[in-house]
């Protein structure tokens, strides 16, 4: 199974492609999109649609991970990303209706470290650790990656919640 992981902005975002094989992981490969060349934020969201829809045809992945909204002070820079974001979800929604997944910061964090305020470094040693030395362009490619190895670390227990099957609990966790 190849797990798409996306890191959303309106000025670039960031992406990764995994590939799962029973309980193995394997980096695929990851990349930047850029957007702050177009000035006009409304041409920008028809050019995220459209790389997005790039990205879904070269790689053809079978599920998509999505880092979710974080609080923003400035409204202005939330009411951004939410719409860029919303053009990347709609994108995949086209081919992926029901295997689009997100994943709050935290729960990335702590899914590939332990800890759920790890550090951005912190994030990359892990990535480091699973995947060996891999040389990314921009911090978003790495933020992309650790959504996708969330997702596969967490996705059994995504689909088992969304088709409502009762979930064994081992002791107290859960």
């Amino acid at each position: 199974m190849i797990i798409l992981g996306i890191d959303p902005g309106s000025r670039k975002a960031g992406y990764a492609l995994i590939e799962v094989l029973g309980k193995k992981i394997s980096y695929i490969t990851s990349g930047a999109l850029k957007y702050d060349h177009v000035d006009e934020f409304i041409d920008r969201l028809g050019l995220i649609y459209q790389s997005c829809e790039e990205i879904l045809k070269k790689y053809q992945p079978d599920e998509v991970s999505v880092e979710a909204l974080i609080y923003v002070k400035n409204i202005d820079s939330l009411s951004k990303l939410a719409q860029a974001r919303g053009a990347m979800i709609a994108a995949f929604s086209r081919t992926h209706q029901g295997k689009i997944f997100e994943y709050a910061p935290n729960l990335v964090k702590v899914s590939v470290t332990g800890h759920g305020h790890a550090s951005k470094e912190a994030v990359d040693k892990a990535l480091g650790m699973m995947f060996g030395k891999i040389i990314f362009k921009t911090a978003d490619e790495s933020d992309a990656l650790a959504i996708a190895v969330c997702h596969a670390l967490n996705r059994s227990m995504r689909l088992r919640l969304m088709e409502k099957k009762p979930v064994k609990a081992l002791g107290n966790t859960l």
